[in-house]
């Protein structure tokens, strides 16, 4: 994934609905005073599919840069097995290969924050 540090910061912002469920939750719920005029049930589920596709929309671009990032460590990996003495092929299978680690941090990172977000909805 070539725009990586991008990727990190869309994701963040990407991340602020569940960094504001509980928020979003007691907004939702309704008060003694605004029973009739909202519609908790209405409210609540729109919420569940506002998460649902954030979290899948993060996945995927998560899950694609993975791919991208590793293709082209594979790439660089048979270039370097051909040329074992090249120091900047070397430098930059190693960035790759750093930028993947964290790309496949960054999925372990959504399924907590996911997860987080559920137990908080149930």
């Amino acid at each position: 994934c070539v725009y990586f540090f991008f990727i990190q910061e869309l994701l963040r912002v990407m991340r602020t609905i569940d960094d504001r469920i509980v928020h979003e939750l007691n907004t939702t719920i309704p008060t003694a005073s605004f029973v009739g005029k909202v519609d908790p049930g209405q409210t609540c589920k729109e919420l569940y599919e506002s998460l649902m596709d954030a979290h899948t929309n993060r996945e995927r671009i998560i899950k694609n840069c993975i791919a991208q990032t590793s293709s082209l460590v594979k790439s660089l990996r048979e270039e370097r097995e051909k040329a074992q003495d090249d120091v900047a092929l070397l430098k930059q299978l190693r960035k790759e290969q750093t930028k993947l680690k964290l790309m496949q941090s960054e999925l372990n990172v959504e399924e907590v924050v996911n997860d987080r977000s559920w137990k908080v909805l149930s």
